[in-house]
């Protein structure tokens, strides 16, 4: 691997760890119950847009919360704490440079895994 490369995947590491800190941290400030890591991000990357990827997970996972909680305010909550400490998009660009973690992380993104992390406290109707 060049020096070139190696900045870039370097770079590509510490923006991806950035994004997942933020997006984590403001599921946390919110109280959801949800913790996102690098698969969970290559899977939901073929979604264009970081709402439509974060109302996909939503509809997908915690769809009860549409109970009590618009979509749209969800994704606006979320991506409002996200931004403040992170600006920016994920690029989904870099799923296909990783295509064997998003390959693994496809059929999690459908229902294998649970998303949810205990002891993180609930938002109403959680």
């Amino acid at each position: 691997m060049s020096h070139s490369a190696g900045l870039k995947a370097t770079e590509h590491d510490q923006h991806l760890s950035s994004q997942l800190s933020a997006f984590n941290s403001a599921f946390a400030e919110l109280g959801l119950r949800f913790r996102w890591d690098a698969p969970t991000l290559y899977a939901l990357g073929s979604i264009q847009g970081e709402a439509a990827r974060l109302a996909a997970y939503i509809e997908t996972h915690h769809a009860h919360l549409l109970n009590a909680y618009s979509i749209d305010f969800l994704c606006e909550a979320i991506l409002g704490r996200k931004n403040a400490q992170a600006p920016g998009e994920w690029s989904p660009a870099h799923a296909t440079q990783h295509a064997g973690s998003r390959e693994a992380s496809v059929g999690a993104a459908h229902g294998g895994w649970d998303w949810s992390e205990p002891g993180l406290p609930a938002l109403a109707g959680a």
